[in-house]
């Protein structure tokens, strides 16, 4: 490690992956509890209501959190490797 070297920290960077591990634990939530993840996730993303979301492990407080077109952005920019 080059310690005369400046880090650059990037908080865009750091929000996608907070967001992307809050939509990987409801997925996780939703698997547990018996529901398709995909039907789910789509039917919140679509219509905004939290009540496709389980409240199991807090997921709809967690998801809730995160503007619906952030979690959009979060996941097709890893689709797309960025």
């Amino acid at each position: 490690m080059d310690i005369n070297k400046t880090s650059v920290f990037n908080v865009a960077e750091l929000r996608q992956e907070l967001i992307l591990m809050t939509v990987n634990e409801v997925i996780e939530a939703l698997e547990f509890k018996g529901y398709n993840p995909t039907n789910q996730l789509v039917g919140y993303l679509a219509t905004g209501d939290l009540k496709y979301i389980t409240t199991f492990n807090e997921s709809r407080k967690k998801i809730g959190k995160y503007d619906r077109s952030e979690i959009l952005m979060a996941i097709i920019n890893a689709y797309m490797g960025k």
